[in-house]
């Protein structure tokens, strides 16, 4: 008897996957795992273009692949990817999630400032809330530490139209930051923070592609200690650029952070 899907020899041919026509084809999408089988490499879809799919692996690998080719596999089943439909076209975003404003033009900064606690945490924030901040005139200013927190405030002079707000790093109960930050009490002044022994921590691990920030031991310096854990070298500043470059929107950072820097925001801002 003649085989109806494979003529007189079955072993003719790509045996190994269904006849072209009845490969599905499926989207692409964001999130998607899929296996290329010829190098075994796996992960999840991360970007799709004209020129290929982007696939990242559990360690934070990436590798493109052609879209013209077929065989990739979906729990184990043979599919062909293709690009994602268009999305509908909404108003723009900035990278804190909020509408961008077109034709933005530069304002008059606001008497009211923000200030955070290092270089680190202004890049982060000029980062992603920028665009936020351009838009409403606030300038964000960093200090070196938040020892001499109280006398900051005094030289600020706060009063109502020139607010102050400030954010903490590690402010949780019973911590250093935390009675520094209690002996504050201006109604023109919000000091408030994130858990994070440092802003590093704020961005979220698999944005820079590791498991998780590691625990550094009591008495060792807390990002000479991740960088000894991740096998980074010893260069701090070389380091967090890295991080930086891989923080691209608001979803790239821990909640715990974004609420802070919104509540900042709205209270400097407030009429």
């Amino acid at each position: 008897m003649r085989s109806k899907d494979y003529g007189n020899d079955a072993l003719t041919g790509d045996w190994r996957r269904p006849r072209k026509g009845r490969i599905p084809e499926i989207a692409a999408e964001p999130g998607l795992v899929a296996e290329d089988p010829d190098s075994g490499f796996c992960g999840a879809v991360v970007g799709c273009d004209k020129f290929g799919v982007t696939l990242e692996d559990r360690f934070g690998k990436r590798r493109v692949f052609p879209l013209t080719r077929s065989g990739f596999l979906i729990d184990g089943r043979p599919v062909t990817l293709v690009r994602p439909a268009a999305a509908p076209q909404g108003p723009a975003r900035s990278a804190s999630g909020s509408i961008a404003v077109q034709g933005l033009r530069a304002q008059v900064a606001k008497e009211s400032r923000i200030y955070v606690e290092g270089l680190h945490d202004a890049e982060l924030v000029e980062k992603i809330w920028g665009h936020d901040l351009r838009v409403e005139g606030v300038v964000v200013e960093y200090l070196e530490g938040v020892d001499d927190l109280p006398a900051i405030v005094e030289e600020f002079a706060p009063e109502e139209g020139r607010r102050l707000g400030v954010l903490v790093d590690h402010l949780v109960a019973g911590s250093k930051e935390s009675r520094i930050a209690a002996q504050v009490t201006s109604p023109h002044v919000l000091v408030t923070g994130h858990p994070f022994i440092d802003i590093w921590e704020a961005v979220k691990p698999a944005a820079v592609g590791i498991r998780a920030w590691p625990r550094v031991p009591r008495g060792v310096p807390w990002k000479e200690g991740v960088l000894a854990e991740l096998g980074w070298g010893d260069d701090v500043g070389a380091s967090w650029k890295r991080i930086l470059r891989a923080v691209n929107a608001y979803t790239d950072l821990e909640p715990a952070l974004l609420g802070r820097v919104e509540e900042l925001i709205d209270f400097v801002t407030a009429p």
